[in-house]
């Protein structure tokens, strides 16, 4: 192909060739006005030196044809799978290149999301930005058109590139696709225990739901609602309206809520059917009644440990009367006044998070009745903490009392009053409040406490053990509640640092946590931790084997995981991934979820193929929308800034785009011809002027 142009090479700038050109005219106007008869040679002259000073030259190139690129970026974020959409983009991919290829000069460029951004993110799909990143590497002047496979749910329409060409979108998915989708309106971060707050949820209808006209009656639909993984609930919900979940957290630490909305028949998706709500759980104070039954050092030792925490309100009820002291004064009249025992004991028990029996001793200044509710107090749920004494070896001994029934040992009646080390056995490795305690053990072990009393164990698990492997420190459960036993009162010589001491103040803040809940030392406890490659499950457990977990996936699949032992009570398992979502582990009788990247993924927030997304790009660039389930629509060629599309067909505009081989450039006007033009021209003048002079102006007759 050839192409001629006429291009100038000016000897003088050309504002100076107009500056001449202006002379030139203004004499040639003088000449003529002065009626010079050679005029019209001057001004040929003139001419051939302003066309000698311009340098006209004729251009001739060597151009060969480029062909035009049409860009096609296919889609392939996670919403592209749902229903049938991949067979979609397959069909049309199929179809594309065939009609390419029947266009002379034009050939595909196929570009895919995934090339450009991670797909698996939880931000959504971002085709603008790979479109914009596609167009870089390509010539511009040679795309003809821009065609997207997508559903149109895309979530940067406002970075959409300014395009040379018109754009298109060839939509995915169908007309009649319809869900349901669960949304979380407001949650609270953190919660008070005990107190009641509100998460309030809402349903929503997308689409061309067949329930349609249901919906527009308020239908209701059935939420189950779980609490850290535990068993579900339902919950009523009326389609297209807040609804309001209350909500009372039990535990502190961590709680996630899991909702769940069933699977309905035909909806597109469930994977916007879930919502993982976490809550903090935080106490508004931690109330402990400590009852010290016989002034000693150690009483000292747990105001300590209770009073630096100032979420605690401790309440020490102490008894000062020694028991050796017998001077027949009634019990009623030890206190200057009246104590609360009626309301401590009985009418505001349940409102405190443990109570503690310090060296406590029977003497009639706890009617058995009050031990009787201390009692019914741990079964529905609370904590009791023994601390013994020598008294508990004795025939006033509080194991002698209702509470027998629920502690984990009783006192055979024989105390040892030697020193003795305290261990952790292999029940305390696994236990949360006694593992690692010995990791930095000194050499020779902890420091000796100097009192002990033989218990006889009947239920729960001895952490510590005593002289010849007795039990120390026992725990339990007891129907709803906990209870500990502490076989010595000597704990206290840790805290003193007696022959090197040991970690009292970690063992006692651990066992009083244990006793009020605290989830980090359940020992009984099924966690799920999300990774970069994947989930990590942990168990802690008492027991020496497990069953295998249960891993349920986001779209509802399971796999069997085997946990292998890590360390004493605490067994692990990799479970590699790429999938994001909600995951639900269950094992046994206990149950946790876990959100790997988001519950319910931006990508399916609003699922339905819907071309609002494009459609301002494409309206800009005389681009359209054609939907895949119509019919796969042909090409054709338009000249730029007209409609580029139809009924059944859609556009591009060929940019005739080309690379040149050779230039030739022949001069039009030589310099030396010109004024050789020039110079006959003048003397032409020279003589007719010579010839006819100046014609004089006629004189008036009067």
């Amino acid at each position: 192909m050839n192409a001629s142009e006429l291009i100038f090479s000016p000897g003088l700038p050309w504002p100076a060739i107009a500056a001449l050109a202006g002379l030139v005219a203004f004499a040639l106007a003088l000449a003529i006005w002065r009626g010079l008869s050679g005029w019209a040679l001057r001004a040929a002259a003139a001419l051939a030196v302003l066309v000698a000073l311009s340098g006209p030259s004729l251009q001739q190139e060597d151009r060969d044809p480029l062909s035009d690129i049409l860009l096609v970026v296919v889609d392939d974020s996670a919403s592209q799978t749902l229903s049938d959409r991949e067979a979609q983009s397959s069909a049309a991919l199929e179809a594309l290149p065939t009609q390419v290829a029947a266009r002379d000069g034009l050939e595909l460029s196929l570009r895919r999301l995934s090339e450009f951004a991670d797909i698996s993110a939880p931000d959504g799909t971002h085709l603008m930005a790979a479109v914009t990143a596609a167009l870089a590497d390509l010539p511009r002047d040679r795309v003809a058109g821009v065609v997207a496979l997508t559903d149109g749910v895309i979530h940067d329409p406002a970075s959409a590139p300014s395009l040379p060409a018109p754009f298109h979108a060839m939509l995915t998915g169908r007309a009649q696709d319809w869900d349901w989708r669960l949304s979380v309106i407001k949650a609270p971060a953190f919660a008070i225990l005990g107190e009641e707050t509100e998460i309030h949820l809402r349903v929503d209808a997308l689409g061309a739901d067949p329930t349609a006209s249901a919906v527009a009656g308020n239908a209701l639909v059935e939420l189950m609602v779980s609490h850290d993984g535990g068993p579900a609930e339902p919950l009523l919900a009326r389609v297209g309206e807040d609804i309001v979940l209350p909500l009372t957290l039990t535990h502190a630490g961590r709680n996630l809520i899991h909702v769940t909305l069933p699977a309905a028949d035909g909806e597109l998706t469930v994977r916007n059917n879930a919502a993982v709500i976490e809550v903090n759980g935080v106490r508004d104070r931690l109330r402990v009644l400590l009852v010290s039954g016989t002034p000693h050092p150690g009483t000292r030792t747990w105001r300590n440990l209770l009073k630096s925490d100032s979420a605690v309100d401790l309440v020490h009820f102490t008894i000062l009367r020694p028991p050796e002291k017998q001077d027949g004064v009634p019990v009623y009249e030890l206190s200057l006044i009246a104590f609360p025992t009626q309301e401590l004991f009985v009418d505001k028990i349940d409102e405190f998070d443990l109570i503690i029996f310090d060296r406590y001793r029977l003497r009639g200044i706890l009617p058995g009745g009050y031990l009787d509710s201390v009692r019914s107090y741990v079964e529905r749920g609370g904590a009791v903490l023994v601390s013994a004494g020598p008294a508990l070896a004795s025939a006033d001994s509080i194991a002698r009392s209702s509470l027998s029934d629920i502690l984990p040992a009783l006192p055979t009646g024989r105390l040892v009053e030697a020193p003795f080390r305290p261990k952790v056995t292999d029940a305390g490795q696994r236990h949360p409040v006694t593992r690692d305690l010995q990791d930095d053990v000194p050499e020779g072990g902890w420091g000796p406490w100097l009192r002990w009393v033989e218990l006889d164990p009947k239920s729960g698990h001895a952490i510590l053990s005593g002289p010849d492997d007795g039990a120390l420190l026992t725990v339990d459960r007891v129907a709803e509640g906990r209870v500990a036993l502490l076989a010595s009162d000597h704990a206290w010589l840790w805290a003193r640092g007696f022959e090197g001491g040991g970690p009292q103040l970690e063992l006692l803040r651990r066992l009083a946590h244990w006793l009020m809940r605290e989830p980090e030392l359940e020992e009984e406890a099924l966690l799920a931790e999300a990774t970069e490659a994947g989930l990590l499950i942990t168990r802690r457990t008492m027991m020496d084997t497990l069953p295998e977990a249960t891993v349920t996936s986001p779209d509802g699949t399971t796999a069997a995981l085997r946990l292998d032992e890590t360390g004493p009570g605490r067994f692990s398992a990799d479970l590699g991934t790429s999938e994001n979502g909600l995951f639900r582990v269950t094992q046994g009788d206990l149950a946790t979820v876990v959100v790997r990247g988001v519950a319910a993924a931006r990508e399916f927030a609003q699922p339905i193929a819907d071309p609002a997304g494009v459609a301002p790009l494409t309206n800009a660039t005389g681009g359209t929308v054609a939907r895949i389930e119509d019919g796969l629509p042909a090409l054709r060629p338009v000249r730029v800034g007209q409609v580029a599309h139809g009924r059944g067909w859609i556009g591009y505009t060929p940019r005739d785009a080309y690379v040149t081989q050779a230039i030739r450039v022949i001069p039009l006007a030589p310099p030396w011809l010109m004024l050789a033009l020039a110079a006959l021209t003048l003397i032409g003048a020279w003589l007719v002027e010579g010839r006819g002079g100046v014609r004089q102006p006629a004189k008036r007759q009067t």
